[in-house]
């Protein structure tokens, strides 16, 4: 019998509104791979455009479950981070890559940390130093271009015109691979940018630019790469999966005439991402 390759998703559950766990769980599961969460908070809808949510913080929970799991003498294919709240969680998402991950398996990081020129309102200066030092231990990191600057600690207007050379830096000497999400390599186009730790190799790829910003699309992508990486591709296919189908479902959306605020309408199109 074929194994199942199996992910370990620490991040946090917003119950209204497509992204996080609502997004990674059913990407993950439609491309063949069992997704195991551990919820670092649950809300009652993602924080852009439903008020103020209920949030219940979960942190003595995930520790509970990574020992419960080590104890257990799990191993995942795959350790996929996002959305922490504090550099407790932080550490706690270290120690899941060091304690699940698999030899030969892979560690990807999205350090969510802000967007837009800002950093989220809950961000600390000790959250960004937990973030930084998580980043360390990845195999994949995938910051938008706020969180690249906020890694390298520059400003905006600092950082290098060129994607591939943003992708480099952020590399740290080809410790790591990177994927910096949100690129506009010429008018009308956006994408993605990525080094490749395995090659040496960057690269950059881009599709059709549609106007609107959309809750969640950050995660959706990560997931994708996620699963595309688990799965056994390269980075650079990948990273042009992913990009073309967030880009599918931002059509779709707006086709749909769907609430922006709601997220990207994904589901319609899972089956483009079946094995």
């Amino acid at each position: 019998m074929a194994q199942i390759d199996r992910v370990a998703a620490v991040h946090d559950l917003s119950c209204l509104g497509r992204c996080s766990l609502a997004v990674i769980l059913p990407v993950l599961s439609a491309m063949g791979i069992q997704c195991c969460p551990l919820p670092t908070a649950v809300l009652s809808s993602h924080t852009g455009g439903f008020g103020s949510p209920a949030r219940t913080e979960l942190a003595g929970q995930l520790r509970g479950t990574l020992e419960h799991w080590e104890g257990l003498e799990l191993s995942f294919d795959g350790v996929y981070t996002g959305y922490l709240s504090s550099p407790e969680q932080a550490g706690l998402a270290r120690e899941a890559v060091e304690k699940l991950k698999k030899t030969g398996g892979l560690a990807l990081v999205d350090p969510v940390l802000g967007d837009g020129g800002r950093l989220y309102r809950s961000v600390t200066p000790e959250l960004v130093r937990a973030m930084k030092e998580l980043c360390r231990h990845a195999d994949v990191i995938t910051p938008n271009l706020t969180e690249a600057a906020v890694l390298l600690g520059r400003e905006m207007v600092e950082l290098p015109g060129d994607g591939q050379e943003l992708a480099r830096l952020l590399s740290d000497g080809a410790a790591r691979s990177v994927v910096v999400t949100g690129v506009i390599p010429e008018t009308g186009r956006i994408g993605a940018a990525w080094f490749d730790r395995e090659s040496g190799q960057a690269g950059i790829y881009a599709g059709k630019r549609i106007t609107g910003e959309y809750p969640g699309t950050g995660d959706l992508f990560a997931a994708v790469l996620t699963g595309s990486l688990v799965r056994g591709d390269g980075l650079e296919a990948g990273a042009v999966r992913a990009v073309d189908f967030v880009r599918r479902c931002v059509e779709c959306t707006q086709t749909l005439e769907a609430p922006r605020r709601e997220g990207v309408v994904f589901e319609p199109l899972l089956n483009l991402l079946f094995p």
